[in-house]
């Protein structure tokens, strides 16, 4: 599920010596992979014992190609992977593994409705993990010339975890990215993050629940989360509130937002001193909701803003939160009409990444901005009528 891999983190614990090299023959390539490994200090017969057997999986290519799940609106999206069968799933394991859920929160300050979320979503609670061969995504995804600086470092990642007698070369499976585990980690995350939950001796991230929450949490608390202080939170906006504010980009005091007319749907607001963003995710007719400083950290497990906002609201509601008002948005853009409007944007100088049908936070920028040029209400949800206005 998850759109990015953790690359960012990856990418500053190790050294990178030769990012762009990609592409050209397989074996070619996996050719020079020995090479480095054996020049960060790994002997011959580790690197010859990692790579063997190793092969191109045409699999992973595809599915890193086919990802039009998040082209979905957050309501559509949210409803399909939040499911009463879910929930109560969330909750029963809650009970089950309290002693571990207490522990997190203890030593990380992370509330356990987010890693429920997470182990959600993710694994379906640890059922299903994916059977992709790890290694041979990994180096099929390095080889290929799409985003090989943030999956070679993964590949010397699991070297360093098979001399530590932690990965399995031929046996090793996982998603196609190269995740790993019921949360699904990342080689470079299990070396920094791995925790022994059970008191075992080992980092078992496939097989138990313990390990695999206490590393995930211990991964979120180096990635920036503030313990014990909330996420997200919905909220209702009063009519002509200045919609331009909105944006994850946009961040104001909670005081501020008070100010303003925006009210808690429940409970209260977070304190006034804290910065907050208002996410209108399908306009100011949708749901409406605040996300406080430890939403960003979410983009730091994934960069798609429709699994983040899912992930995040889905925490909430494992914690109690009632389902959101959809309201009644306007009605948006077909996937081949946002890659229209993509173009469009880009033809007016606006940097909105790849035209990919994708509502993402680039776009939404550019589209916020237009819906100011042109009058209306600056949302960032495109419609019809915008794409026919551009």
């Amino acid at each position: 599920m998850r759109l990015f891999a953790l690359a960012a983190l990856a990418i500053s614990l190790l050294p990178i010596s030769a990012t762009a090299q990609c592409g050209g023959s397989f074996s070619g390539f996996v050719k020079t992979l020995k090479q480095e490994a054996q020049q960060r200090g790994h002997s011959q017969k580790t690197v010859n014992a990692f790579f063997k057997g190793v092969a191109q999986d045409p699999k992973v290519l595809k599915a890193d190609r086919a990802q039009g799940v998040f082209q979905k609106p957050f309501i559509e999206f949210s409803r399909r992977l939040i499911s009463q069968g879910r929930i109560d799933r969330g909750q029963s394991m809650s009970q089950k593994y309290n002693s571990t859920f207490n522990r997190i929160e203890r030593d990380y300050g992370i509330n356990r409705g987010v890693l429920l979320a997470f182990w959600a979503f993710e694994t379906d609670y640890g059922a299903f993990q994916g059977d992709f061969n790890t290694r041979n995504a990994l180096v099929t995804l390095a080889h290929d010339c799409r985003r090989p600086h943030l999956f070679r470092p993964q590949v010397f990642a699991a070297i360093d975890l098979y001399a530590q007698g932690g990965f399995d070369p031929a046996r090793t499976t996982g998603a196609w990215a190269g995740e790993i585990g019921m949360v699904q980690m990342l080689p470079a995350d299990i070396l920094e993050n791995g925790t022994d939950g059970d008191g075992d001796g080992k980092v078992s991230l496939k097989t138990s629940a313990p390990d695999a929450l206490l590393s995930g949490g211990k991964m979120l608390s180096h990635l920036g989360w503030q313990p014990g202080q909330p996420w997200l939170q919905e909220v209702k906006i009063p009519a002509g509130l200045d919609l331009s504010k909105s944006g994850p980009s946009q961040k104001y005091s909670v005081s501020d937002w008070a100010r303003m007319g925006v009210k808690p749907r429940s409970g209260s607001l977070a304190k006034g001193s804290m910065q907050a963003s208002l996410l209108l995710p399908q306009g100011h007719k949708g749901p409406a909701f605040l996300a406080y400083p430890n939403f960003d950290v979410y983009f730091e497990w994934n960069q798609s803003f429709v699994y983040v906002l899912t992930a995040a609201y889905f925490g909430t509601r494992l914690e109690g939160a009632p389902v959101y008002d959809a309201g009644n948005p306007d009605t948006g853009l077909t996937g081949s009409q946002m890659k229209q409007l993509q173009t469009k944007l880009q033809a007016r100088g606006h940097d909105v990444g790849k035209v990919d049908g994708i509502l993402g936070s680039k776009t939404r920028i550019a589209v916020q901005k237009e819906q100011q040029r042109l009058g209306l209400p600056a949302d960032a949800w495109p419609t019809p009528a915008l794409l026919r206005s551009l």
